[in-house]
C-alpha cells in the first residue's frame, strides 16, 4: 500500500508529467551530481578553490533575481484570512489558473523529491516538508538549508504529517509565474523561478508562511527573528531573539562577534533569520531555528546577461559577513556593467554547525531566559 508521500508525489507527477521520478537521498554523492549538472548547464561555475574550497556560482535568470511578491498569495476560503499586507486569491481559482501552468511543466524533466526537516532532526518543535522540484539547484541548495534527505523520511516514515510543495521552474516566464500557499490543506505551489525563496520552498513559503498557520492553531510561534547566544566567561549562555524590519541588520547583529572575545565573551549565531518558538510543559520558553544553512543577499553587479546569483558552498571562511569575500575575491573577475543585481549566499559554515550540533540539533531549550526586541517606536524599544 502506498504512503501519504508516494501518494502525492505520484499526483504531482500526473499533473506535471515529468520524464522521471528520483527520491533525493540527501548524499554526499547525490549532492555533487547535482553540481554537476549545474555545471554542465552553463549557468554555475566553480569559483576560486583556494580562496573558496568547494563553492560555486549558480546564476538564475535575468528576469528572475527576487522574490515575486505581486505575485505571492494566500489561498484561503476567506480574505480576510490572508491579513491586510498579503495577496489573496479564492482557492479554486488559484488551483485552476496555476494547475494549468503546471499542467505538462516538467515534461522532459527529472521530477526531484527533496524530503526534508525544518529544525533539529530530534527536536520536538520541527517539521518535515517535502518539495518536487525539476531544478537540480533546488536539490543543492536544500541539502545546504535544511536536514534533508535520508534522515528526512525516517523522520517523516508512513505518516502523512508533512508539508507538499510543488515547484517547477516552468518556462521562466514572468507573466507565468506565481508562487501560491493554501494554509488550510498545507500546500505551497510554485511555477516559473529558479530565485531562492520563491524556489527553496522550506524556506519563507513553509517556515513563516505555512508555519504561522500551523503555530497558530498549535499554539506555537512562527517569527521573522534571529537567535543568538551570549555567553560569560564562566560559561553561561544566555539566549536572545530579536525581530526587525526588513534590511535593518538582523543577520549582522545575529552573527556579532563579541568585541570581548579575549575575556570570555563569546556570540553564538543560533538562527539569522527565523525563529520556531514553543512554551514547554516546565515554563521555558523553547526556540529553535528551523534552516540549517543562511540564505543572504550581497549587492554586486552580476553583469548584463546575468541575473542574481547564488554561491553554493559548504566551506564558509570567515562571518559574520561575506560580502567583503565577494567582493574582492570570490566574484571579482565578473563583468561589471551599471545595472546591480543581488547575489545570493548559501552557506553552512563549520563554526556554526558545531555549534548547531552542541545547542540546536539535540533541540535545547533557552534555559537562560528569551528576550525580546523589537523595532523602536516612538514610544522607545519594548522588550519583554
Amino acid at each position: 500500500m502506498a504512503t501519504p508521500l508516494e501518494t502525492w508525489v505520484e499526483e504531482a507527477a500526473k499533473l506535471t508529467k515529468p520524464e522521471r521520478v528520483l527520491y533525493c537521498d540527501g548524499s554526499e554523492a547525490e549532492y555533487q551530481r547535482m553540481i554537476a549538472k549545474m555545471l554542465s548547464a552553463g549557468d554555475t561555475r566553480t569559483l576560486n578553490e583556494k580562496t573558496f574550497p568547494n563553492c560555486h556560482l549558480h546564476r538564475s535568470s535575468p528576469n528572475d533575481v527576487a522574490r515575486t511578491e505581486h505575485l505571492t498569495y494566500i489561498c484561503s476560503p476567506e480574505k480576510e484570512d490572508a491579513g491586510p499586507t498579503n495577496n489573496w486569491m479564492e482557492p479554486i481559482a488559484a488551483k485552476q489558473k496555476v494547475g494549468a501552468l503546471l499542467d505538462g511543466a516538467m515534461r522532459g524533466r527529472t521530477m526531484y523529491v527533496v524530503p526534508y526537516v525544518l529544525g533539529p532532526v530530534n527536536s520536538p518543535i520541527s517539521k518535515v516538508g517535502v518539495e518536487v522540484t525539476d531544478s537540480p539547484y533546488v536539490v543543492a541548495s536544500m541539502r545546504i538549508m535544511s536536514r534533508m534527505g535520508k534522515a528526512a523520511m525516517e523522520r517523516l516514515g508512513v505518516s502523512s504529517e508533512f508539508v507538499p510543495g510543488l515547484h517547477s521552474l516552468g518556462d521562466l516566464d514572468p507573466q507565468r509565474r506565481f508562487i501560491m500557499h493554501f494554509p488550510q490543506e498545507k500546500l505551497i505551489w510554485s511555477v516559473g523561478s529558479g530565485y531562492g525563496g520563491n524556489a527553496l520552498l522550506g524556506k519563507k513559503c513553509f517556515a513563516l508562511r505555512i508555519a504561522s498557520v500551523m503555530a497558530r492553531e498549535q499554539g506555537w510561534m512562527a517569527e521573522h527573528m534571529l537567535i543568538l547566544g551570549l555567553e560569560s566567561p564562566g560559561g553561561k549562555v544566555t539566549y536572545m531573539a530579536a525581530a526587525f524590519p526588513s534590511a535593518c541588520g538582523k543577520t549582522n547583529l545575529a552573527m556579532m562577534v563579541s568585541a570581548l572575545e579575549s575575556q570570555g565573551y563569546r556570540v553564538w549565531t543560533v538562527g539569522d533569520d527565523i525563529s520556531w518558538m514553543k512554551i514547554g510543559e516546565d515554563r521555558y520558553l523553547n526556540a529553535i531555528n528551523p534552516e540549517a544553512g543562511f540564505f543572504e543577499h550581497a549587492v554586486h553587479e552580476c553583469g548584463d546577461d546575468f541575473g542574481a546569483g547564488a554561491v553554493v558552498g559548504r566551506n564558509w571562511q570567515r562571518g559574520p559577513s561575506g560580502v567583503d569575500q565577494l567582493e574582492g575575491r570570490g566574484l571579482g573577475s565578473l563583468e561589471r556593467s551599471s545595472r546591480a543585481s543581488q547575489c545570493a549566499i548559501h552557506r553552512s559554515g563549520s563554526t556554526v554547525a558545531e555549534h548547531f550540533s552542541k545547542v540546536g540539533s539535540s533541540g535545547r531549550r533557552a534555559d537562560f531566559g528569551v528576550y525580546f526586541w523589537r523595532a523602536k517606536s516612538t514610544s522607545g524599544a519594548a522588550g519583554v
